[in-house]
């Protein structure tokens, strides 16, 4: 899985990605961070030895009522629903599907914007909230990162957790700091002064590997994605775009 992983995002990190989307808690601290959806379908050969060429059944999208209140607030109560100040919230999260097999060689993602140039220091951190139920495997959903002492990614299952605070009930939080990180990490913890390339996070297990969720295999919902102390709480854009939706064969 290891070796799929590096040879599959060797791929996606050359795709050029559209700006689509936005972040917020950026606090004047550099450029705004933004989580833009994308998709990868790869041809034969792409994606290494055991995998058939990619298919349409990848899709990354931003989408309302998916995630946690993007004010940073309590989800909903369900004691009172009247009293609830997020009601006008869009609760948008981030879907991540590969509906298919994980050798299909497609992945769905999100290109983190605004992280060129970064310097890892002792502190550096990231994560994401992921909606419990979904898929959390060693190699996604997970983070690819390209510095310029070499490529890592860091993994969902593996990382330290601890209860979402805006749902600790329903919501998982991943926290991982790059120059200690431990089995999350491949090869290695990430080097302190490492100069960022670019992150991504990456999908691309799909319906035939399990892990300590059996229901959620295929897909994640994600949410606050965090990268070194900045927060993106909500986006926009879904992926792939077109296509003939809603199409009626019946005739």
């Amino acid at each position: 899985m290891v070796r799929r992983t590096a040879t599959l995002l060797s791929s996606v990190l050359v795709l050029g990605i559209p700006a689509t989307s936005f972040g917020d808690d950026d606090h004047g601290r550099g450029p705004r961070l933004k989580a833009d959806p994308f998709v990868f379908v790869g041809r034969a050969g792409d994606c290494g030895a055991g995998f058939a060429a990619g298919s349409n059944i990848v899709t990354a999208a931003w989408l309302g009522g998916m995630g946690l209140p993007d004010n940073a607030g309590q989800n909903s109560n369900p004691a009172n629903p009247a009293d609830n100040p997020n009601k006008r919230d869009p609760h948008l999260g981030l879907l991540l599907s590969k509906n298919g097999p994980t050798a299909d060689c497609s992945a769905a993602g999100a290109e983190i914007k605004g992280v060129k140039g970064m310097v890892v220091d002792a502190d550096f951190t990231v994560g994401f909230d992921y909606r419990n139920g979904g898929h959390c495997g060693a190699g996604a959903p997970r983070f690819n990162i390209d510095t310029d002492a070499g490529f890592f990614f860091v993994g969902c299952a593996n990382a330290p957790q601890t209860p979402a605070p805006q749902d600790p009930a329903q919501w998982t939080r991943t926290r991982s700091v790059l120059t200690g990180c431990g089995a999350e990490c491949f090869p290695s913890a990430i080097p302190a002064g490492a100069k960022i390339r670019s992150i991504s996070v990456i999908f691309d297990e799909g319906t035939d590997t399990a892990n300590n969720d059996t229901e959620g295999v295929g897909l994640a919902v994600l949410d606050n994605i965090f990268i070194d102390g900045r927060f993106i709480r909500s986006g926009k854009g879904v992926e792939p775009k077109g296509g003939e939706q809603g199409r009626d064969d019946d005739d």
